[in-house]
């Protein structure tokens, strides 16, 4: 063993550019399927990882304390079906909690919740800022709630009731209150529910939940439950951007292991059957070919393990904040302490990458084990004249020079090691033509509607813990608005809330009234409403009501009931309302006046200037400034990162294709170079032997990746249950498409410039060195 260690630290030493070579693509390949795994695990099931790391309830329950004790929901959550119970807690409703200043701290109807401690049998907080509420006087606010950690220390004022320090910020994925206060709190905040929280040993569907939440409240007074959520359509709701992800993540991190695999198995290969010479040579001086296979084994695991742990410790350092980069958006509190690599990534990475290369290997080195000295000595010498000088040979005759076509024939000296290289300039075409079709339509769904308006002007304002109302009455606003320097376009908005007529089902008509009333909805299908009685749905609110385009709909608000027809569908993933006329809105809701006014300025206009102008004009409005689309950022700037990782490994492939084979040709090209190749024409075959499989590869490439394009976006389309436009889809026309042709040659042609140019300086004693 003494002597094959040696002789294997010997030929490392020796063939320093391929240890490097084998390190360096072990390393990236190591870190971009560490990362890619993380990415497929991450993605796979976002929602069930963060519910399983906080012990969320599969059922939120709201009792009457009035009709149960505290003792009977206690001996309720001993029931054989609970796996773990948490609470009773007290609970309270409050609308509209204003901030000690100006605007609201928490608006709509904030439910506060008295818990002493945010861990627990079910239901476990993320204290991610400041710490929990230990006395009265101090309130802790779920998620930010448009909060920042600076506004620690805030205070918000209960109306008729104490005012509260803002003491921390959790993080609730399963939504149970809006902010919480140490149980002696709740008295003054005038609770009206026990809350209970549930984990059952069997919540599996719907129908298991109902069951086990009715053996629960069985033996509870009549009508003590007030209501009740089941995790799973909480799920359903909150892991919609989620799901949108999930495609695209898994297309990539598959892209990037099997790039990852094709590359090692590439390197370790070919630097196998370039040292077939060196193998004969350990024959010749005695090494049994057990010990030859040996040697050869540990010359090429020394460097490849070494680059799979540096690799495996790359991935690790970059997943925190790469993942937190691709996770970044208005679901991000999913993925929240819940992305990273798991152990199970790591131990794949550190023994199957390494075992990639030993299998690698171990094929050639088999071959090199059967050979005598003599035919394994010749085997390292240059290809046999049955491969690439034939066909350069017939290269010959054409009208090319000769430069190039003596590069053309060089991938058929090697077909094995050229297929691998073209499988993986293939993978990289196909990821750099997913990813641009991606982005594409991403950045179309980003900037749609974005010219529709630049500032909302909400007709409401707290200003030192008192509402404001506007000075001025509704037309008056809008007229005001549309008189204001950068003012082009108003149009008012008002929401009612309405039942559909025979249910109890709840959902919000939108009435608007103005110069855009598509505001910045796309419409998808139909037209926009004309005229009293019509209204226009979101994808998602006909999917899940099983509605169609002319399809009635009944509305009921109090007494009053209103039909509309639905005339068009737009893009949309909320499912609770529809768009109507001013006509329609004030039918059903007469007394409904505009919560919000938006308006679209002049090209070039600041947007903040008419925002302070607004302020001014009324001081009983507020106002907010459209943001960019942080969905499609996110995924557009994911994608980038990804794309060039993956073309960056495969560029590294080539580079070592174009490493063993100028190797492999060293006499080759001594004997050229004396007959007068200069070094420029030696760059030129080279890097054209790479170029002709980056041509092939976009060839075979670009359907692949549009292929795949077609079969992941309408799955992230059908995420989050909205419907593209066609213009969003249709990405592929000639420009897109010759870009893409020029992907794979520019893959092959990165990767081959620098060993061309190296072999291209080398003289002609040098590459006539006998080893």
């Amino acid at each position: 063993m003494r002597a094959v260690w040696r002789a294997a630290r010997a030929a490392v030493r020796r063939r320093r550019l391929q240890t490097i070579v084998i390190a360096l693509v072990t390393l990236t390949s190591t870190g971009a399927m560490v990362v890619a795994l993380g990415l497929v695990d991450a993605a796979s099931a976002p929602f069930d990882k963060a519910f399983a790391a906080q012990r969320g309830p599969h059922v939120v329950a709201a009792f009457d304390p009035g009709k149960v004790s505290d003792a009977q929901l206690a001996r309720a959550a001993e029931r054989p079906e609970v796996e773990a119970a948490a609470g009773p807690f007290a609970q309270a409703s409050i609308d509209d909690l204003p901030r000690e200043g100006d605007g609201f701290a928490l608006f709509g109807t904030v439910t506060v919740v008295g818990r002493a401690d945010p861990q627990g049998p079910v239901d476990r907080l993320d204290v991610w800022a400041g710490r929990w509420a230990t006395r009265p006087g101090e309130i802790v606010v779920n998620r930010d709630q448009g909060w920042a950690p600076d506004d620690l220390g805030k205070k918000i004022r209960v109306p008729s009731g104490p005012t509260l320090t803002v003491v921390g910020f959790a993080f609730d994925l399963s939504r149970t209150a809006d902010a919480w206060v140490v149980p002696e709190q709740m008295a003054a905040l005038h609770p009206t529910t026990a809350q209970m929280l549930f984990r059952f040993t069997d919540a599996s569907s719907e129908s298991r939940i109902g069951t086990n939440l009715a053996a629960v409240t069985d033996g509870l007074p009549k009508d003590a439950l007030a209501s009740a959520q089941s995790y799973l359509t909480l799920k359903e709701a909150i892991g919609s951007s989620a799901r949108a992800y999930a495609p695209y993540l898994m297309a990539f991190g598959v892209l990037g292991i099997v790039v990852a695999v094709l590359i090692v198995a590439n390197v370790v290969g070919g630097a196998v059957i370039s040292g077939l010479r060196h193998i004969g040579i350990l024959k010749a001086l005695g090494f049994t070919p057990g010990q030859v296979v040996a040697v050869y084994l540990t010359m090429i695991s020394v460097p490849a393990f070494a680059g799979c742990v540096l690799g495996t410790l790359l991935g690790n350092t970059l997943a925190r904040p790469f993942f937190e980069f691709v996770f970044t958006g208005p679901e991000a509190g999913v993925f929240h302490g819940n992305v990273g690599i798991p152990t199970w990534v790591n131990a794949l990475a550190l023994l199957g990458m390494p075992a990639v290369c030993v299998l690698a290997a171990l094929a050639p080195a088999a071959r090199a084990h059967r050979l005598s000295a003599a035919r394994a000595i010749s085997a390292g010498s240059a290809p046999r004249a049955g491969r690439a000088l034939s066909v350069q040979r017939r290269l010959a005759g054409s009208r090319l020079p000769r430069s190039v076509s003596l590069g053309l024939g060089l991938p058929f000296a090697r077909p094995g090691r050229s297929g691998l290289t073209l499988a993986a300039v293939v993978l990289g075409v196909t990821t750099v033509t997913f990813a641009t079709g991606l982005a594409t339509t991403m950045t179309r769904f980003g900037e749609a509607g974005r010219d529709a308006f630049q500032v909302t002007v909400y007709a409401s304002n707290y200003k030192q813990g008192k509402e404001v109302e506007p000075v001025h009455s509704d037309l008056e606003l809008q007229s005001l608005l549309g008189s204001l320097p950068g003012a082009t376009e108003v149009t008012a908005r008002a929401d009612a809330d309405v039942r559909i007529a025979g249910t109890v089902q709840k959902m919000w008509v939108e009435g608007r009234r103005g110069d855009r009333p598509q505001l910045d909805n796309v419409l998808t299908e139909g037209r926009w409403m004309h005229r009293t009685g019509e209204a226009v749905a979101g994808s998602a609110f006909l999917r899940e009501h099983g509605l169609e385009i002319g399809d009635h709909l009944a509305l009921e608000k109090g007494d009053r009931r209103e039909e509309v027809t639905i005339v068009g569908e737009y893009m949309e993933s909320t499912g609770d309302g529809i768009a109507t006329d001013w006509s329609t809105m004030a039918a059903i809701a007469p007394k409904e006046k505009p919560i919000a006014y938006h308006v679209k300025l002049r090209e070039g206009a600041d947007a903040a200037a008419y925002a302070r102008a607004a302020r001014a004009a009324d001081p009983g409005v507020s106002t907010a400034v459209t943001g960019p689309n942080t969905i499609a950022q996110t995924i557009i700037g994911s994608a980038t990162v990804l794309t060039l990782m993956l073309a960056v490994v495969s560029s590294l492939g080539v580079f070592n294709t174009v490493v063993l084979n100028t190797r492999d040709r060293r006499r080759d090209l001594g004997m050229l170079k004396s007959i007068g190749m200069t070094p420029r024409q030696v760059t030129a075959m080279m890097v054209t032997s790479m170029a002709v499989l980056g041509a092939v590869g976009s060839l075979l490439g670009i359907p692949l990746g549009i292929a795949g394009y077609h079969l992941v976006i309408p799955r992230m389309a059908d995420a989050v249950s909205i419907s593209l436009p066609s213009y969003m889809t249709d990405v592929w026309q000639a420009p897109a498409l010759a870009g893409m042709a020029l992907a794979g040659v520019a893959i092959a042609v990165l990767g081959a410039f620098i060993p061309a140019r190296s072999a291209a300086r080398l003289t002609i004693a040098e590459v006539l060195h006998n080893e």
